[in-house]
């Protein structure tokens, strides 16, 4: 009973900040009725379970999708998209497609992904490093988290993680498997751990 009390209201709060969350499958409103407290403003459709969280926002514009079904893990993972701060923002720009088993978590600052971005599998985006990096002090929040932002048209690959205070630029390429310590230009390929430019495109 709890759960669809939950569900009902969520739906509601929904509604009445506009958003448009395409459910159709009973999978996929489990996991939507188990979001919690974020402001989920916009519309998307959700072909893998999606769980919002977080005390922040998270804006979707026209078009957003989460999940492939003729993509691996779609069956067996979900999405886990987090504003974890009141100050956090996770912006999603029209036409985003992220891949199955896709993580973003903004815990104070942003992330944004701009128009027209394809996102690959088992992708994760991080605005803090969570733990503060110094010893004495390692059971503290990370003291210095910083906007991570994605440009138009931008191809990220899978199993790809993107840290803290990285911009990649418009029509760029972010090859498999790469860990994006360091921000990247606009119109080159970029692969490896540390990410670094291969070419220009």
């Amino acid at each position: 009973m709890q759960f669809f009390r939950k569900l009902i209201y969520f739906t509601l709060c929904q509604c009445l900040l506009g958003s448009a969350i395409i459910l159709t499958s009973p999978r996929r409103i489990f996991f939507f009725a188990l979001s919690y407290r974020v402001k989920v403003r916009g519309s998307a459709i959700l072909y893998q379970p999606v769980l919002f969280a977080g005390k922040g926002v998270v804006s979707l514009g026209n078009s957003v999708k989460f999940g492939v079904q003729q993509s691996a893990y779609f069956y067996s993972t979900y999405t886990y998209v987090e504003a974890r701060g009141e100050t956090a923002k996770i912006i999603f720009k029209d036409n985003v497609w992220c891949n199955n088993n896709f993580v973003a978590v903004a815990n104070q600052t942003s992330i944004t992904i701009s128009e027209n971005c394809f996102i690959g599998l088992n992708v994760e985006i991080f605005d803090s490093n969570f733990h503060d990096l110094s010893p004495e002090r390692r059971g503290y929040t990370d003291p210095n988290p910083q906007p991570v932002f994605i440009g138009k048209n931008v191809f990220i690959g899978n199993n790809v993680k993107i840290l803290k205070g990285v911009t990649i630029g418009d029509n760029s390429v972010i090859g498999n498997a790469s860990v994006v310590t360091k921000s990247i230009p606009e119109n080159v390929v970029a692969a490896g751990n540390p990410c670094r430019v291969i070419r220009t495109l």
